[in-house]
């Protein structure tokens, strides 16, 4: 921890402590988690499981690292997280770590035996979320992706409606939100390393670059090698209710348009439309989404309001509009008193409390790596299509593109030399 001033370490000690504390279950059996990631959404996360007994943490910063301590000061500290996996004495860990480095934490925690926690996207690439998913599948460990979203109430009830018929046969889906990042080179200037932080190791298995704050610690998702833009980001939180209300998983075909590709950045705008088969006896599903302003034709021609995020169902006898708290069916005039189905799935008990309840009952999450692993594979593919500039028939069963071998140097990406087994 040398380096680090008073400080520096006081003020991020008192942004954690004033922050709201989870609630103890009342239990003795607490699980011994491990922290990989305690600032920003890890700290979010950190809040969530305190009342297990948070037997590790690990942060490369040192800086967030001391702030997490003071909080929980019985916990081993690291930043490599490694060293924690080799020290043992875990039941599970939470990965709260940027985008490419959730696959070498979370296989190293799977390999381990250890029930793994991960923030979304699961993984930066298409092939590293098949090894996670892979692996957990084999060691039978419970997992729970971070889309929290998923234990609310009122996707429950989107759920309820889609599936109870309220709109007819849904074969057409439009996801979008606002945001995005503007196209641009890495930076060429090589400030200095802030005091604390362990660069190479926050690079982890990302080819070497010289730090820069564009980069680390909040405009990472920009950059390809870190992050997968305003789609990686936000897919797997809003196409996460077509995937559970249409029984969605692989699709068949990708296609996108966006500005030209950057080598080096995600782009500001993107429209991506996803094509998946028939289920059973559901009908196949175009899903749109889109992202830097485009937003779906149904609501410049007034049929839809125009909020600034959410899925539009379209469906054989109306639509459904949905974010994250509110619905509506449509057109309003044609569902004057109408009854909704009364509601049979049950209320979540908290997206992290099914993980942690899972772990001791040896049962299974709403979001575990199986579903949202595939649900990250669909949302990755649309860079993908875009990056290689063309649309993508895919073959998930072999995870390659049929007709764009060239996709694969998208789909797979070498490790630095040293984290190939990370």
């Amino acid at each position: 921890m040398e380096g680090l001033t008073r400080r520096s370490f006081v003020a991020g000690a008192l942004t954690l402590a004033s922050a709201p504390r989870s609630v103890a279950y009342g239990r003795s059996d607490r699980l011994r988690l491990g922290v990989v990631g305690v600032g920003g959404r890890g700290a979010e996360n950190l809040r969530a499981v305190a009342h297990e007994e948070i037997a590790a943490l690990c942060d490369v910063d040192e800086e967030r690292l001391r702030a997490a301590m003071r909080l929980h000061p019985n916990a081993r500290t690291y930043t490599d997280y490694r060293r924690m996996l080799d020290d043992g004495g875990l039941d599970a860990v939470v990965v709260s770590t940027p985008d490419h480095t959730h696959a070498c934490v979370a296989l190293a925690a799977l390999r381990a035996g250890l029930h793994v926690y991960c923030e979304k996207p699961l993984c930066r690439t298409v092939a590293e979320v098949r090894a996670v998913r892979d692996l957990a599948r084999q060691k039978r460990l419970v997992t729970q992706l971070g889309t929290q979203i998923h234990a609310g109430s009122n996707y429950r009830r989107v759920v309820e409606l889609v599936r109870g018929g309220a709109i007819g046969e849904v074969r057409e889906v439009h996801t979008w939100v606002g945001g995005g990042y503007e196209h641009g080179s890495y930076p060429s200037e090589t400030p200095p390393l802030p005091p604390g932080l362990h660069w190479d190791l926050w690079l982890g298995p990302a080819a070497y670059r010289p730090y820069h704050p564009e980069i680390a610690p909040g405009r990472w998702r920009r950059w390809w090698a870190f992050g997968n833009g305003q789609l990686g980001d936000f897919g797997c939180h809003h196409m996460d209710l077509p995937h559970w209300a249409l029984e969605l998983r692989d699709c068949v075909r990708v296609e996108a348009e966006g500005p030209p590709p950057h080598p080096d950045a995600a782009p500001p705008w993107l429209i991506v439309r996803y094509d998946y088969p028939a289920r059973g006896s559901q009908p196949p599903v175009r899903l749109t989404w889109y992202h830097g302003g485009r937003r779906p034709p149904h609501i410049a021609e007034g049929v839809a309001p125009d909020w600034s995020a959410g899925n539009l169902f379209v469906g054989s006898k109306g639509m459904l509009i949905a974010d994250y708290g509110r619905r509506q069916l449509l057109p309003a005039s044609q569902y004057e008193g109408y009854e909704p189905p009364q509601p049979t799935i049950p209320e979540s008990v908290g997206h992290h409390r099914e993980w942690l309840d899972a772990i001791r009952s040896g049962g299974t999450t709403t979001c575990n790596f199986d579903y949202s692993g595939a649900l990250t594979e669909t949302v990755l593919l649309g860079n993908v299509a875009y990056r290689v500039g063309q649309a993508l028939e895919w073959d998930s069963r072999r995870l390659r593109a049929r007709n764009c071998p060239e996709a694969d140097g998208t789909i797979r990406q070498p490790s630095r030399p040293g984290w190939e087994e990370a």
